[in-house]
């Protein structure tokens, strides 16, 4: 009683519900607990879930968990799991399919039998017991924004934690929609033969119609960066929506989106920088929040009882998530660390279980009690899973993630690009800030107006400005550091030469429109001179449409192209940007003549990289292998003492005329 008058008096009667006021104390919530927490060295997640609980309903009432904060917390449960699709690639999928099967299983079946068995320990009926088993069963992902912080969202083990709790979501979302059918009495055979194709209908859908989908609207709106994020948006809330229809929980539907559409948007790219910038400080937070509103401190006092159940389930809920991550890690040769990582991200009780519990409870199939012990799970594992994940995630190293990491002199270090054609200019930056990012470098943008005998006009000078602050924008978007250059000169090449010597960098990246003037063909063009002049590499690029719809790295090269010492930045530059545009790497060698195959392993050529090997004309046989979105990288390595004009040569012209659509890079090396 005197607690009960303790909380009364602190409590206000009425909640705020003025909007701005509501929206100012949520906005204040979101900007001094996570800093507060941090300072104390926890999660700042924890602390926007106990805030939560504070200003809730169960705290002090200062805010209602109404209709909006209920909207907005599902939109930021959503977003989680869709950003948590996104970081999710299909090849690491694959890569590592067998952990995510046993990790997903397990962390299935152990929760499954030993939340059974407890739960008929305590008094359950057979059917609670399993349904309450079944929450064990599922997890929240909640502290995923503590791993993305971390940058090892791409590791072995967080792709196996994340195929995993695809695998358990849906097996535990699968035994509550039974055993809500077996409680009414509806548990028939017209249920499963809905519910198996249409999830396997569905999930087909999704995969193979929204990337296709994607690519369309991409390709003939992509100009319009609103339009881009709008899709995204519309793509998530469809997806999920279809979710429901086929009997499955939204959440799902959201990661298979994010997976589906992540191989169209580029890791570094400005899209998905917004995407994860809207996510982790605005939806994201209010979904923390409104789970903390969910808990009631009270009840563990008011109901004796609810003591013994929130202990069974608080134990049982740690316990059964702990056995899978170790025994998982002991199949695959885990560390320690990276199985706490595994039990840290998977303990999380609150989306699926809030989803399951309430079902029960508003059919009868559960009591208050139960619903009250499973708030406590809630809270208790909710606070302990960021502060986990925090606490051994951060000794996970960077050799450990799938991600090459770069080095001192990196391509990316310092990347200068010739600005010149709006047309051209947006694709042109994108491939330079995608190898900026991936090394933390800088860009540099450059302009260059040629001082010859017609004066430069105030108007060369605007739209020289014009063209550096369009180019600035779209890097400072993608977070990229970046120093524009304004430069007047005699002549293109000889700046650009300047210009790589002030600024030391340690890459140009040039467009190239995809064919030679007569005049360029005998005594050699801009593009022949600046690779000629550069004492670092150059990349010459053709990108008709955008770089994002690039599916496949093309490697082309003949058994003399390997044999040159520069042959393996060839191969570093194709696995860079196979990894930062999600998308798959093949390599293709082509003898030609006489010539005999190479040696892959003496070429430096990883085992891991499928080779394909063909005999004949390179021309004919590069474009009779192309697809629709390749990028044809191919090696222009030569030695400078050669005429100026056989730099480019003929190959790459005759295969951009017989794919006007194609996508290339023509890599020039200095000799190491």
């Amino acid at each position: 009683m005197i607690v009960n008058a303790i909380f009364a008096s602190a409590v206000v009667s009425t909640p705020i519900k003025e909007p701005v006021p509501v929206f100012l104390m949520i906005l204040g919530i979101m900007l001094i607990a996570p800093l507060l927490f941090e300072k104390i060295r926890l999660p700042g997640i924890v602390g926007l879930i106990l805030a939560g609980v504070i200003v809730g309903p169960n705290g002090l009432g200062l805010l209602a968990r109404d209709n909006t904060i209920v909207l907005l917390g599902t939109v930021g449960l959503l977003f989680l799991m869709f950003m948590a699709g996104l970081e999710t690639s299909l090849d690491d999928l694959k890569y590592n399919a067998d952990k995510a099967v046993i990790f997903g299983l397990a962390t299935f079946i152990i929760p499954m039998a030993l939340g059974t068995v407890a739960m008929l320990a305590i008094g359950y009926e057979i059917l609670p017991a399993i349904l309450v088993a079944s929450c064990f069963a599922s997890h929240t992902l909640l502290a995923l924004p503590v791993v993305s912080k971390l940058g090892i969202m791409r590791s072995p083990v967080l792709t196996t934690t994340l195929g995993g709790t695809l695998i358990t979501n849906t097996l535990a979302l699968l035994v509550l929609a039974v055993v809500v059918k077996a409680h009414e009495g509806t548990l028939t055979l017209a249920f499963w033969l809905f519910l198996i194709p249409s999830l396997i209908i569905y999930t087909f859908l999704t995969l193979w119609g929204v990337p296709r989908v994607g690519r369309w609207f991409f390709r003939r709106f992509g100009h319009d960066e609103g339009a881009e994020f709008t899709f995204v948006l519309a793509t998530l809330f469809v997806v999920s929506y279809s979710a429901e229809l086929v009997k499955i929980e939204p959440i799902i539907g959201a990661f298979l989106a994010g997976v589906a559409i992540t191989q169209l948007i580029p890791q570094l790219s400005p899209l998905m920088n917004r995407i994860q910038f809207i996510g982790n400080t605005l939806f994201v937070p209010f979904f923390l929040i409104s789970v903390g509103m969910l808990v009631n401190p009270k009840i563990l006092i008011q109901e004796p009882r609810s003591l013994l159940v929130s202990a069974v389930m608080v134990t049982v809920a740690i316990v059964a998530k702990y056995l899978p991550a170790w025994g998982t890690g002991k199949l695959f040769g885990f560390s320690f660390d990276q199985v706490m990582l595994m039990f840290g991200l998977s303990v999380a009780q609150a989306a699926s279980t809030l989803a399951a519990i309430t079902v029960a409870y508003n059919i009868k199939l559960v009591d208050q009690l139960t619903v009250n012990g499973t708030i406590a799970m809630i809270l208790v594992t909710c606070v302990a899973s960021p502060w986990v994940t925090a606490r051994w995630g951060e000794k996970i190293k960077p050799e450990d993630t799938t991600i090459p990491k770069s080095k001192g002199g990196s391509l990316g270090d310092r990347v200068l690009v010739p600005v010149a054609n709006p047309n051209t200019e947006d694709n042109l930056l994108q491939l330079a800030i995608l190898l900026t990012k991936s090394a933390a470098g800088t860009l540099f943008p450059l302009h260059i107006l040629i001082e010859d005998a017609s004066p430069i006009t105030p108007a060369d000078k605007a739209r020289q400005n014009q063209l550096l602050s369009t180019a600035e924008m779209i890097a400072h978007a993608s977070v990229t550091n970046v120093t524009p250059i304004a430069r007047i000169d005699e002549s293109i090449d000889k700046a650009i030469a300047r210009v790589a010597e002030e600024q030391q960098v340690s890459l140009i990246v040039c467009g190239w429109k995809g064919y030679s003037t007569y005049q360029e063909n005998l005594f050699g063009g801009v593009l022949d001179k600046i690779v000629q002049r550069s004492s670092v590499p150059v990349l010459v690029t053709r990108f008709p449409l955008p770089i994002e719809h690039t599916s496949r790295v093309f490697l082309a090269f003949t058994p003399q192209q390997a044999h040159i010492s520069s042959f393996g930045e060839s191969i570093k530059l194709a696995k860079t940007l196979t990894v930062e545009l999600k998308a798959s790497l093949q390599l293709l060698e082509v003898v030609t003549g006489r010539s005999t195959e190479i040696d892959l392993q003496a070429a430096g050529i990883p085992t891991d990289i499928p080779v394909q090997k063909v005999r004949g004309n390179f021309v004919k046989q590069v474009s009779r292998l192309l697809k629709t979105n390749d990028l044809l990288l191919l090696n222009g390595s030569v030695e400078y003492t050669t005429q100026i004009f056989s730099l480019l040569g003929h190959d790459p012209e005759a295969i951009a005329r017989n794919h006007p659509n194609l996508a290339m890079i023509i890599a020039y090396f200095p000799y190491l």
